[in-house]
């Protein structure tokens, strides 16, 4: 016995304990696996055990595993994503969480418009003001919304951010709080190709923080799967 199944159980009881202390049901949060480093027979046992939502953190596994996954999950692109890889990943993705510049996104424009698609996509947001951290500054935000007024094929569905990698839980739960407030301001702005839907935050470590300040997508991998294991 692997204990995904279990492992599953109990974060979705976490979750909804969570949800309820912000106001809103389990339902309300999509419980999304991480699965950097998890192999495909592992990822597929916990699609049925129940698991709607996958996200890569690298190009290149993203490439590997995506003809062993099940068929009917929503894949998601979670990690740091350079604008030479984004060739390898549109139109195979629902939802892509971690864009950082015009750069990129003006990329996923030219390619998704190549294939006559729409790409889907949060703003990453560096809460933690980290230097460590990838993410834009929360006062260049509304900007990109601006600017992707003028895009046809790229909609921005929301936010995204990393809690700060410390150990105080005042300064993790704080960042989340702060992004709430962002992603309810711009909520009241009407964006042409962009909505506030999706704010993506909080993993293994602190989703239930997450979840209880507004989050409704969290990222969680070894809570799930285990401890990772980066030599395979």
């Amino acid at each position: 016995m692997s204990g995904i199944k279990e492992n599953i159980d109990l974060i979705r009881n976490k979750i909804n304990i969570a949800a309820k202390k912000s106001g809103r049901e389990g339902k309300d949060i999509v419980l999304l696996a991480a699965t950097k480093t998890v192999t495909p027979d592992r990822i597929n046992e916990a699609i049925d055990a129940g698991i709607t939502d996958i996200g890569e953190n690298r190009v290149q596994e993203f490439q590997e595993k995506y003809d062993f996954i099940k068929n009917g999950v929503n894949h998601h692109f979670i990690g740091h994503l350079q604008t030479n890889k984004v060739k390898y990943i549109v139109g195979k993705t629902c939802l892509i969480h971690s864009c950082e510049s015009e750069k990129l996104i003006d990329e996923i424009e030219r390619l998704s418009a190549k294939h006559g698609i729409v790409s889907h996509v949060l703003i990453e947001v560096n809460a933690s003001g980290e230097d460590t951290k990838f993410g834009v500054n929360f006062e260049d935000v509304s900007k990109m919304l601006e600017n992707n007024e003028t895009r046809q094929h790229v909609f921005i569905d929301g936010l995204m951010t990393i809690g700060p990698n410390i150990p105080s839980d005042a300064a993790i739960r704080n960042s989340f709080i702060n992004m709430k407030k962002l992603f309810d301001s711009l909520s009241q702005i009407k964006y042409k190709n962009s909505a506030m839907k999706y704010l993506s935050m909080g993993m293994s470590a602190d989703y239930e923080t997450a979840i209880e300040e507004g989050a409704n997508i969290v990222r969680v991998g070894s809570a799930i799967f285990g401890k990772r294991d980066y030599s395979k």
